[in-house]
């Protein structure tokens, strides 16, 4: 399931970002690649826009994000385990 599909206030570990095979798609991967959006990384949509859920605030780490729905789209998560956050990773 893609982020900007996950329900809010449910923390979610990032499984994988898009490949996509436009340009403009890359360098958006590239760009949250670079802010911490990588695979095994605890996401927590905090708060969604009125008007179609956009923008979505998510908290990463201690860092809340802006994200736009095709940006949020390029992110696949999943459940996590019940009360873990992973290796080395704490939920506030």
């Amino acid at each position: 399931m893609t982020l900007d599909q996950w329900p809010s206030h449910v923390p979610a570990r990032v499984r994988e970002l898009a490949r996509p095979s436009s340009q403009d798609l890359r360098d958006l991967v590239l760009r949250l690649t670079e802010i911490g959006f990588v695979p095994g990384e605890v996401v927590h949509i905090m708060a969604t826009g009125l008007l179609g859920r956009e923008p979505l605030a998510v908290r990463l780490g201690h860092t809340t994000f802006a994200l736009r729905q095709r940006e949020a789209q390029l992110v696949d998560v999943e459940a996590l385990d019940a009360g873990v956050a992973g290796p080395g990773r704490e939920w506030p």
